[in-house]
């Protein structure tokens, strides 16, 4: 599976502040827009890296949107969250 550059995918091996980290380092690149994905188990901590991420930057972050779904993966279905997030200047 290839990762886009705009895209944070939620590992269980990162903290949450990690990413944190890495959706601000992107923003400060010249990105507008960051896709936060969360996979299976990882779908709340994803959140929780949304939660965190608001937290710290208030105002200056919206949630453009929220997708749902599951694919299948070594033919089992696994969920996933899709967070579209925009940096607000």
């Amino acid at each position: 599976m290839s990762q886009k550059l705009n895209e944070v995918i939620v590992r269980r091996s990162r903290s949450v502040e990690d990413h944190v980290l890495d959706i601000i380092v992107l923003f400060n690149q010249g990105l507008d827009e960051v896709i936060l994905k969360g996979i299976g188990k990882e779908i709340s901590k994803a959140v929780d890296v949304y939660n965190s991420l608001k937290d710290r930057l208030g105002d200056g972050i919206q949630l453009v949107s929220v997708q749902t779904g599951s694919e299948v993966r070594d033919r089992r279905r696994i969920s996933y969250i899709q967070l579209r997030l925009k940096r607000v200047y």
